[in-house]
């Protein structure tokens, strides 16, 4: 059985994008089935759709553990998704130094000249790649408490 990272990995070869792959490798370990995931996340992938803000493998992450924890109803509290949330944001930055996709590649994507600079670098395979298996992973161990940043 492959872990959520080894999934999420699996995922991005097969074609989808950070965001998409993270939440659906962690929708599946969760049990959690929709034709919605991964078209949910499509919008966030490329530090929200190619203008190099947040990291999508993030932005994936913080929707898996709102899928898991989110809330209902206004009456019920937002405490268990808002400290797993900060949890993964503070390990994501400690891990990568920051949570900015132009940042984490080194090129503005949301440019003709950054877009030519992650493509003839290779930066889906050498970088995007490592920040969605490393981010799923990431969510797991926080998911089954092993993580406390």
């Amino acid at each position: 059985m492959l872990t959520p990272a080894q999934r999420s990995r699996a995922y991005f070869e097969s074609g989808l994008y950070c965001a998409e792959s993270v939440l659906k490798a962690i929708a599946d370990d969760g049990g959690i089935s929709s034709k919605q995931i991964p078209r949910i996340a499509t919008g966030f992938c490329g530090g929200m759709a190619l203008t190099g803000g947040v990291c999508g493998a993030l932005t994936g992450g913080i929707m898996a553990l709102g899928l898991l924890y989110g809330r209902d109803s206004g009456a019920e509290s937002r405490d268990r998704v808002y400290d797993r949330t900060q949890r993964l944001i503070e390990a994501f930055e400690h891990r990568f130094g920051s949570t900015n996709c132009t940042i984490l590649l080194g090129c503005d994507i949301s440019t003709p000249e950054g877009l030519a600079t992650f493509e003839s670098k290779g930066l889906a395979q050498s970088m995007c790649l490592k920040l969605t298996e490393k981010t799923a992973g990431l969510v797991d161990m926080i998911i089954r408490c092993r993580y406390a940043a």
